[in-house]
């Protein structure tokens, strides 16, 4: 279902690369709306100028999705970008484009991802929540504070790589090396047709010591037991397992959710790897011998096991529940140029959810070699 108004644009209010947000009055003589424009698609309209909008989601009230989109600038054609290659991404909509991907055969790094067979153990650190890539960051400096980092940008939510203003900030602190959009995805630094040829890309062209697979802002859930787009967290941890990399699975977790789903370890997580992951991988936690171990990560620990050990075991996938030192974490978190949200709520509202992500990032680190680089990280062991 599409809901198409026409407006013109009376501000430019913000921008960030390779995005727009503007304030549009409709025709009819109503609103003044906010909008997104991706200047890959329309490029950048300007005051004045007449749009012709998608507001489906906007009239929804949506979370997921709930933006005004910039669909065309009737009176403007932006000129065609220089694109040699021939893959397209959101393939079959109306919005299809031309990328110039890694393993595109006119890609000057395509005999590089051609011959690559693996990625040299290097650390693969996935999430199912956006809101989790700045808090991996920071545990991953808070061990290796020079380590050259890739944030592979999956398709299982926002498409467009560009709409998260947070990647965008970290590659400007230089805290990113690089973001790869991957599968139906587009606008990253570098694009993959797979999550595989993304993580290959990463380690090879790149040169990243860890990479990160999250997919982008507006994780869709329903409740429901196997509803939700996190459960690619699963097929990332397959990706990184079949190409030689350490991977570490993120959980989700949270000591602020009303729902009682989420609440602890989320459900979410228990789903993705305690029934859906058929590779072993590092579970980050907390040592019962850290002065800041207390009954809310003793239920987390007891959850772990219970919906995901278990489960996982009888399926003959043995985890390893990895202990993490979490000393220091709480000073990098706070030390990171991004405003730290999840599901609206700040670092202070709800400390764990960044903790148990930044425990992450510190694990990868952790499997580095001590002269740096990634070639020597170490697949996980049975728990």
């Amino acid at each position: 279902m599409l809901r198409w108004e026409r407006g013109t644009v009376s501000a430019v209010t913000s921008s960030w690369p390779g995005v727009h947000r503007l304030e549009v009055d409709l025709d009819d003589g109503g609103d003044t709306i906010r909008a997104l424009s991706y200047e890959e698609l329309t490029g950048r309209p300007e005051p004045g100028e007449q749009v012709l909008l998608n507001t489906n989601a906007l009239r929804r009230e949506l979370g997921t999705g709930g933006d005004a989109m910039v669909v065309a600038r009737p009176e403007v054609l932006p000129a065609p970008a220089g694109v040699r290659g021939h893959m397209v991404k959101a393939r079959y909509t109306p919005m299809q484009t031309m990328v110039d991907a890694l393993d595109d055969p006119d890609s000057e790094h395509y005999e590089t991802v051609r011959s690559a067979k693996g990625i040299d153990g290097m650390p693969v650190v996935v999430a199912d929540l956006h809101s989790s890539l700045p808090a991996i960051i920071a545990g991953i400096r808070a061990r290796r504070r020079t380590a050259r980092i890739a944030y592979v940008h999956t398709d299982a939510a926002a498409l467009p790589a560009a709409y998260s203003r947070s990647a965008a900030r970290l590659r400007e602190a230089d805290l990113l090396t690089s973001v790869i959009s991957a599968g139906q995805s587009f606008g990253g630094d570098l694009e993959a047709v797979t999550v595989h040829s993304a993580l290959l890309g990463a380690r090879h062209v790149v040169g990243a010591d860890i990479a990160i697979v999250i997919q982008g802002p507006g994780n869709l859930g329903t409740g429901t037991g196997w509803g939700f787009s996190g459960i690619q967290a699963a097929e990332s941890l397959h990706a990184a397992a079949v190409l030689g990399g350490a991977p570490v699975a993120t959980l989700r977790v949270s000591g602020a959710d009303e729902r009682e789903r989420h609440r602890g370890l989320s459900h979410h997580s228990s789903t993705a790897y305690g029934r859906a992951l058929l590779t072993p991988v590092h579970l980050p936690v907390i040592p019962r011998t850290d002065s800041r171990y207390n009954a809310f990560h003793e239920s987390v620990r007891k959850q772990v096991k219970r919906t995901i050990l278990k489960p996982a075991k009888k399926r003959g996938v043995l985890h390893h529940l990895t202990e993490v030192d979490a000393k220091g974490l709480r000073d990098a978190l706070e030390e990171m140029p991004v405003r730290m949200t999840t599901m609206g709520r700040t670092l202070a509202e709800d400390y764990p959810s960044f903790q148990y992500a930044a425990l992450a990032g510190r694990c990868a680190a952790g499997l580095l070699p001590r002269t740096g680089g990634s070639s020597g990280g170490s697949a996980p062991t049975p728990s």
